[in-house]
């Protein structure tokens, strides 16, 4: 069977797989190139997120733009998703059951993007990625090399938002993804 977006999205739209369909306002999906070298994986979206049906719109969204913007990148050049594709209440952490709930659309818009660099945000982004153990603090900026992706993770924006010592780390982590881009683009890979 062919894989489409129009098939994902009616998926998504009509998925009742878990408690958070019942609270959703939007399911979102993603955002930006649907030919991305590079996609940036969150875990779930925001109040903003849920409103507009829009991952990455709310604070941390356009901290996230600026952070693209200082290594040169935009949404022309990467697709921004989440782990879960409806909010969870309060902004709580997705529990296990709904990231399970909702890994299938991820794999699904995986395949079909088939980026080359895959970078989790954050810490329920890199535990569900990368593995279960992963300590974001000791392992950000850590290439990984998977399935014939190159994976990172660094912190998630709004943990830069509300801790201002991990903005050094986190451009150290853009500057590495940027370098890895370039990389990739030279040897033509």
């Amino acid at each position: 069977m062919e894989k489409s977006w129009e098939i994902l999205e009616g998926a998504c739209y009509s998925c009742k797989k878990c408690r958070l369909s019942e609270m959703r306002t939007n399911v979102v999906i993603g955002k930006g190139n649907r030919n991305a070298d590079i996609m940036f994986i969150g875990e779930g979206p925001g109040q903003q997120e849920d409103l507009t049906g829009i991952p990455f719109v709310g604070s941390a969204g356009q901290l996230l733009d600026k952070m693209l913007a200082a290594v040169n990148l935009s949404l022309e050049d990467v697709y921004v998703a989440n782990i879960v594709k409806c909010r969870p209440p309060g902004n709580r952490d997705p529990h296990d059951d709904e990231k399970e709930a909702c890994l299938n659309y991820l794999r699904y818009q995986l395949a079909m993007i088939h980026p080359k660099i895959i970078v989790c945000l954050g810490r329920i982004a890199a535990t569900t990625i990368i593995s279960p153990d992963f300590k974001i603090t000791r392992q950000r900026g850590q290439w990984i090399e998977r399935k014939g992706y190159h994976i990172i993770a660094t912190y998630h924006p709004s943990a830069l938002l509300r801790d201002e010592t991990k903005k050094r780390p986190a451009w150290e982590d853009m500057q590495a993804i940027r370098k890895k881009y370039d990389e990739l683009k030279e040897q033509g890979v």
